[in-house]
């Protein structure tokens, strides 16, 4: 079989499958985050430059302020992998205390110290009342091309 047939099949068989999850999820599904709008954006973050020095590292992330609605933190999962979360918090609209801040692998918000993963985005430790609607931190789309990272949404 050549390198294109395979490479189509490739491409339709996930064409397929991404068909099939969209058309199988109803509106009612999926939960929007109410406090963070989306808007678009596409960033180039060169890892060769000091200022990511620490995205070069397995567990190492950088807050990138001048992206996002309080900026964009970028979380080296594997030294392949690379995840990007909007670092304004989730759980309330954004305000002047409402940006995380890196806290070695979390994240943290500064006006009621609510943690998130770095490496899954999820809400550590909500409060009572909203232990069963904490929403995660807003994912942003990765894609890591040889030393740099290409983060959109």
């Amino acid at each position: 079989m050549s390198d294109l047939t395979l490479f189509l099949k490739k491409k339709f068989f996930n064409a397929f499958w991404i068909l099939i999850l969209l058309t199988s999820c109803s509106s009612s599904d999926l939960e929007r985050n109410p406090y963070l709008p989306e808007f678009s954006f596409r960033f180039q973050v060169n890892l060769n430059l000091p200022e990511y020095d620490d995205l070069r590292y397995a567990g190492g992330s950088v807050l990138i302020p001048q992206l996002g609605h309080k900026g964009v933190l970028v979380f080296n999962l594997n030294g392949n992998i690379f995840f990007a979360w909007e670092a304004s918090c989730p759980n309330h609209p954004p305000n002047s205390c409402s940006q995380t801040q890196i806290k070695g692998v979390l994240a943290e918000c500064s006006c009621e110290k609510f943690q998130y993963s770095l490496a899954t985005g999820q809400l550590l430790n909500p409060s009572e009342e909203d232990s069963e609607k904490g929403y995660p931190l807003l994912f942003y789309q990765t894609e890591n091309r040889g030393n740099s990272v290409i983060i959109s949404n």
